[in-house]
């Protein structure tokens, strides 16, 4: 296929929904890793396409939703103080710390800017030598590419009113942390092909060895998702267990050598707390002692913020798979778009979000075999 449309063509969609349902003879459960690919599955009811028994359980794979409560109240403490100018994407500043979030801070006077890049946050500083500027740095494998970039470009350059506060994490400790929950019901994984774009798929063999899932790498419109699920339950099937690149137009089994070279340099792994789950071993970056100087958690003192998380947000629960987000009380009354609990109902790639926007009347029925929800209305 050629063009963008052709990927979300009706009659190609229906032939690999056919096609799914002559491969299915018993009931499975995968897991999409991307927040992405959830919108997309949801958006278009793609998991509503699928033979009975067949379930779709929403990962944590969505940046802004894992990013944890304390590394939010982080940016708010140092966003709050004068002469610091915090630049953000800006999904990030409605994301709910402990009591206000970065809309708040600037609507009490504190300097938050939205950029599009790290780079637009470097220019900032450049433009401003007498002001702190730091960059939220959140995300999977995928942004942390340019992250790092302006970090070096900022030593290299010699801009020293630069930081950057750095939330990024890691999902192959996060698939691993997942099979390794006593309650975990997760058989297959799509994994998110931009992720492998930049890092290639070298270190999920060992993963779907270890724990006997099929790993599929899949792209996020309709067609590529319904042909990764094809593989995955044709794996699932004959009892097979291996990585598939189904997603070749735009990851390299090796990644990107130029983007992983930088990240070795600039970044070193270390263990990360993500939001609604708890602390997994080696799953985030940090800045290495060669950058440290940049790191905005050190240069502002922020290190031992101690938080706690609501008790009325289940997206903890959300983000492991264990409910869908309209199964969650709070849903739709308490918890908003405009009002949200928790991160998974403020970013653009949350399941709640999704759910929000495209099932909002859609209510939990009883479950029977391994289907969770039904559609009403």
């Amino acid at each position: 296929m050629k063009y963008l449309a052709e990927f979300s063509d009706p009659d190609l969609a229906k032939k690999l929904v056919d096609q799914i349902h002559a491969t299915v003879t018993k009931p499975w459960a995968m897991m999409e890793v991307c927040g992405g690919q959830t919108h997309t599955i949801v958006r278009h009811g793609i998991d509503q396409l699928l033979p009975d028994g067949v379930e779709m359980i929403h990962g944590p794979g969505c940046p802004v939703c894992v990013t944890p409560l304390e590394i939010i109240d982080k940016a708010l403490e140092i966003a709050s103080q004068p002469g610091v100018i915090f630049c953000s994407f800006g999904d990030m500043l409605r994301v709910p710390g402990s009591g206000r979030d970065l809309f708040r801070i600037k609507s009490e006077g504190g300097d938050v800017r939205v950029v599009y890049s790290p780079l637009d946050a470097l220019k900032i500083a450049k433009d401003n030598p007498d002001k702190q500027v730091v960059f939220f740095g959140i995300g999977f494998e995928t942004t942390a590419p340019p992250n790092a970039m302006t970090v070096y470009q900022a030593k290299r350059l010699g801009i020293a009113n630069f930081s950057l506060l750095v939330s990024h994490v890691r999902v192959p400790p996060a698939i691993a942390a997942i099979m390794q929950s006593p309650d975990c019901r997760v058989q297959a994984f799509l994994a998110a092909g931009h992720v492998c774009s930049v890092m290639g798929i070298s270190e999920y063999p060992e993963l779907a060895a270890k724990y006997k899932v099929p790993i599929v790498v899949t792209g996020f419109e309709p067609l590529d998702i319904l042909a990764g699920i094809l593989r995955t339950v044709t794996q699932l099937e004959r009892g097979e267990y291996f990585v598939e690149n189904a997603y070749r137009r735009a990851v390299q089994d090796e990644g990107n050598p130029a983007a992983k070279e930088m990240l070795a340099d600039v970044f070193e792994t270390t263990d990360r707390a993500w939001r609604g789950i708890g602390m997994i071993p080696q799953s985030g970056w940090r800045l290495s002692p060669r950058y440290r100087e940049y790191d905005a958690e050190y240069r502002f003192q922020v290190r031992d913020i101690a938080t706690e998380e609501s008790s009325i947000c289940r997206s903890g629960e959300v983000l492991q798979g264990h409910i869908k987000p309209h199964e969650c009380e709070a849903f739709g009354t308490l918890c908003t778009p405009r009002n949200p609990l928790g991160a998974t109902m403020v970013s653009s790639e949350g399941a709640c979000a999704a759910y929000y926007l495209y099932r909002r009347l859609q209510t939990p029925a009883p479950k029977t075999g391994s289907k969770a929800v039904s559609s009403v209305g």
